[in-house]
């Protein structure tokens, strides 16, 4: 199972360590933190689908190593109740990548790009705005493979109920509508902007 990102990984850690032991190590931690059974969305299937989004654009991706690390790593911390995940997941990959010795600026890099993805915001670094939109990919996706996010992402909340989680929910998707453009490149602009208003416009309909 995941044979597909696990040779991605494979490949893109290879090119900074040959220490086997070590490029297991780092595998079996990021599998194991993508598969714990509180995550119904932010899993290893959500890497694989960014990963498979972008190697349409990789050309005109300038640091695409990054990038991958940046994938690998942004959820690699993933909870709940927390308002920080993004934060110590680039410091997990910060200290990670240090192990490995990736040039810093690599790691600079790597680092504000996992950050990146709290906000979500159009960034002047083009490659950070190819990773916001691989990341919010699944909203443009036809209606019953959202809706079927939608009760993934409701799972992962479990935690509160429909009182609290609703109002939360609604804020979030409230903001990506205000947006002047929920997709940041021309190229997931154009494939996915006009279907992701509309699955949005519809789950706050039903919410």
């Amino acid at each position: 199972m995941y044979i597909l990102i696990n040779s991605f990984f494979s490949d893109i850690i290879s090119k900074y360590s040959d220490n086997e032991i070590l490029k297991t190590d780092y595998w079996q931690e990021i599998e194991k933190s993508y598969s714990q059974k509180s995550r119904k969305y932010h899993n290893l299937i959500h890497l694989e689908n960014m990963i498979l989004e972008l190697e349409n654009v990789k050309d005109e991706i300038s640091d695409y190593d990054s990038l991958l690390f940046s994938i690998f790593y942004h959820d690699i911390i993933y909870k709940a109740t927390s308002k920080d995940n993004e934060e110590k997941s680039a410091e997990k990959a910060k200290i990670k990548l240090e192990k490995l010795n990736v040039p810093q600026e690599k790691i600079t890099r790597i680092y504000n790009q996992i950050l990146a993805t709290k906000s979500h915001k159009k960034s002047e670094d083009s490659d950070i705005n190819f990773l916001l939109d691989a990341d919010l990919a699944i909203l443009g996706q036809d209606w019953k493979i959202y809706e079927n996010y939608t009760q993934q992402i409701r799972k992962e909340y479990s935690i509160y109920p429909d009182f609290m989680y609703k109002p939360g929910r609604k804020k979030i998707l409230t903001h990506f509508l205000e947006f002047e453009e929920i997709f940041k490149t021309d190229y997931f602009k154009g494939k996915y902007e006009e279907k992701a208003r509309e699955n949005i416009q519809r789950e706050l309909v039903i919410i």
